[in-house]
C-alpha cells in the first residue's frame, strides 16, 4: 500500500481520542464532517469520496514516477528479497557455511534496504502534507460526518479504541452524529478505505511500487 496510507493509518487512530489531534478534534461529534455539507446524499458522497481518493492515489503516483528510479528500486527489491530467501532457506537447513557466508553481506543489504527507504520517502516529503491538508481542511467541508452504510459493523478492534461504523449505541445517542444510522461508515473511515483499495490497483498501472 501507499505509505502515505501507512502514515495516515496511524494518525487516524488517534482521531477519536478526547482533544483529537493537532486539536481538530475535540471529541466525535465535532469529528471530520460537516452539519451542513456541500455534497449532500449518501450516493453522492460515497462516490465522491472515492473520487477524491482514487485522484490522490494518481497525484502520488505521478510524483513517485518523476522522483523514484523505478528500474533501480527494482533491482534492489529483487536483490534484498533474493539474499533474504536463501537466508531462510540456510538457517532452516541448519547450513552453518552457508548460513555465514551469506551473513557476510548482511551490512551491504542493510545499505540496500536504506537506499530503498529513502527512495520511497523522497516522494511522501511531497504527498504527504497536500494529503493531510485535503484530509483534514478539504473533505470535512464538502461531506456530512457520515458517508457510505456498511450492511455489517466493521469494528473489528475491541473497544471504542477504532471504530470505523457507527455503532448501535451512538445510532441510539440523539447528540450524537451517527443518530439513527447504525453502521454508517465515518467520513475519514470510507476516505481511508476506498483510498486503500485503489492503491495497489494504481500502483500496478502506473507501474510504481513502494518496494517494501
Amino acid at each position: 500500500m501507499e505509505f502515505d496510507f501507512v502514515l495516515l493509518f496511524l494518525d487516524t487512530i488517534f482521531l477519536q481520542e478526547d482533544g483529537g489531534i493537532f486539536g481538530f478534534m475535540t471529541d466525535m461529534k465535532d469529528g471530520l464532517g460537516s452539519d451542513d455539507p456541500i455534497v449532500k446524499g449518501i450516493i453522492p458522497s460515497l462516490f465522491a469520496v472515492a473520487g477524491i481518493g482514487i485522484l490522490l492515489n494518481l497525484f502520488n503516483a505521478g510524483v513517485r514516477k518523476k522522483m523514484v528510479d523505478q528500474v533501480k528500486l527494482k533491482r534492489i527489491m529483487k536483490e534484498t528479497r533474493t539474499w533474504q530467501k536463501e537466508r531462510m532457506a540456510a538457517m532452516r537447513a541448519k547450513d552453518q557455511a552457508k548460513t555465514d557466508q551469506l551473513n557476510k553481506k548482511s551490512s551491504y543489504m542493510n545499505k540496500m534496504s536504506m537506499e530503498m527507504m529513502q527512495m520511497n520517502m523522497r516522494p511522501m516529503m511531497i504527498t504527504f502534507v497536500p494529503l493531510i491538508l485535503i484530509f483534514y481542511l478539504v473533505l470535512p467541508q464538502l461531506f456530512s460526518y457520515t458517508v457510505a452504510m456498511s450492511p455489517i459493523p466493521l469494528n473489528v478492534i475491541p473497544g471504542d479504541f477504532f471504530t470505523l461504523t457507527c455503532t448501535a449505541a451512538q445510532a441510539a445517542d440523539t447528540e450524537h452524529v451517527c443518530f439513527g444510522q447504525e453502521n454508517a461508515l465515518y467520513l475519514w473511515a470510507w476516505y481511508f478505505l476506498a483510498s486503500i483499495a485503489f492503491s495497489g490497483i494504481i500502483m500496478k498501472l502506473t507501474k510504481t511500487t513502494m518496494g517494501v
